[in-house]
C-alpha cells in the first residue's frame, strides 16, 4: 500500500487555542433556487467542522466505536440563523467545546463569512452504545477533551464539569 500525499489529503482545519477553525467553501448543492445555503446545510457544515475538530484533536469516531463499543449522537440542537451565506462564499466555521458532563459534550458553533456571523449552532452530543443507551465518556476520552475545553464566556479558560 502506498501512502497518500499530504497535499492531497482533505483539509482538518487549524486550532487557535482550544478554537477549532474549519473553512469551508458554499457550493451550487448547498443552496436554494435564490442561490443562497439552504437552512438545514448549516447542520451538515458544523457536522463537518465538528468531525474535523475531534480528528484533529488525534481521535476519531472509529476509534470510539472500535476501543469503547460507543458513539456520538445529538441530543440536543439549537440555531440562530442571522445571515444568510450564498453560493461560492468561503465560510469559516469556530468550534468550540464549553462543557462536558459523563455521558455528554456541549459545542457552540459560529459561521462566519468574513467578519459576518451567520449562523450560531450549540449542540449536545452523547455517547451511546450500539444499542442506544447512554454510557460514560471513556477516562482517556475524557481526560483528551478537557484540553479542548473552554469556558463560556470564551476567555479560553480550559474546564471540565465532573458530573
Amino acid at each position: 500500500m502506498t501512502s497518500l500525499d499530504p497535499a492531497l489529503l482533505p483539509a482538518s482545519g487549524r486550532f487557535e487555542g482550544s478554537e477549532h477553525c474549519f473553512p469551508l467553501r458554499v457550493y451550487y448543492e448547498d443552496t436554494d433556487a435564490a442561490g443562497i445555503v439552504y437552512y438545514a446545510n448549516y447542520l451538515k457544515f458544523a457536522e463537518r467542522a465538528r468531525t474535523e475538530a475531534l480528528r484533529l484533536s488525534g481521535r476519531d469516531h472509529q476509534e470510539l466505536l472500535r476501543d469503547a463499543g460507543l458513539f456520538f449522537a445529538v441530543r440536543h440542537v439549537e440555531v440562530e440563523y442571522l445571515w444568510p451565506a450564498r453560493l461560492d462564499d468561503a465560510v469559516l466555521v469556530r468550534t468550540r467545546f464549553t462543557s462536558m458532563g459523563a455521558a455528554f459534550v456541549d459545542a457552540e458553533q459560529r459561521l462566519f463569512v468574513g467578519d459576518r456571523l451567520l449562523a450560531r449552532v450549540l449542540m449536545k452530543v452523547v455517547t451511546l452504545t450500539p444499542t442506544g443507551r447512554p454510557a460514560r465518556i471513556p477516562a482517556a476520552w475524557r481526560e483528551h477533551f478537557k484540553t479542548y475545553l473552554m469556558d463560556p464566556a470564551g476567555d479560553g479558560t480550559a474546564t471540565a464539569s465532573q458530573t
